[in-house]
């Protein structure tokens, strides 16, 4: 029984890449919190975005964009990920966030392609909706690291103003702007960090006007398929 629904799992993700990938990512949010005050939590989240990068290189091979370029972003990250977890090497932290970053928008980018290249809104087109979504996101939140560990303290917040803030926290920060929802507690000082910060709120807007909408209206105008 237990085979058969692992079987039943992978089927569906095979499917639907998009929803498995947005899936992992929201768990992720989740669970992060939990443990990233622990060395051992800083371990997972590295592990955790290794698996993150797999997912997404394969997703990339269902759009537009080219798997190829993709995996030959990841790769670098991934040796750098690990590097951090086993030589514990703060420095190189601006490089990996800046490579994920870059990994992130190019994901988003052949998504969007994807979403773009016929007129009607398939189900896993509306799963790659979220997905888009919440890859941009992370891309944002990995340039507020990169921007972080080149500038310290350019990022403010209500509790302990002068620490540096959390990956969990920039997310947080990243996933209000792009939503147009607000700003949080979380504050950009530096102008470099606010520049970032109105880019990301312009990318939301964009997003969901242009392709957003696009597909909620196919999904009026004729059934999914």
């Amino acid at each position: 029984m237990a085979s058969m629904k692992s079987l039943q799992l992978l089927a569906r993700s095979r499917r639907h890449p998009c929803a498995f990938l947005l899936i992992v990512q929201i768990l992720g949010m989740l669970l992060y919190p939990m443990i990233e005050t622990t060395p051992a939590g800083h371990v997972a989240f590295n592990l955790f975005g290794i698996v993150v990068l797999n997912l997404t290189v394969y997703m990339v091979r269902r759009t537009p964009g080219l798997a190829w370029i993709s995996a030959s972003i990841a790769v670098p990250v991934t040796v750098l990920l690990l590097l951090q977890m086993v030589f514990s090497l703060p420095q190189l932290v601006p490089w990996s966030a800046g490579l994920e970053a870059l990994f992130y928008f190019y994901a988003a980018g052949s998504l969007v392609a994807y979403m773009m290249g016929d007129r009607r809104a398939t189900t896993d087109e509306l799963f790659a909706a979220g997905a888009t979504f919440t890859l941009l996101a992370w891309a944002f939140t990995h340039l507020f690291v990169l921007i972080q560990a080149l500038q310290p303290g350019t990022f403010a917040a209500a509790v302990n103003p002068e620490a540096a803030r959390t990956w969990t926290e920039l997310n947080y920060l990243s996933f209000a702007l792009l939503s147009s929802t607000g700003i949080g507690d979380v504050i950009p000082l530096s102008p470099q960090a606010r520049a970032v910060a109105s880019v990301e709120m312009f990318v939301g807007l964009i997003y969901l006007a242009a392709v957003v909408a696009r597909l909620i209206g196919f999904t009026v105008q004729a059934p999914q398929r």
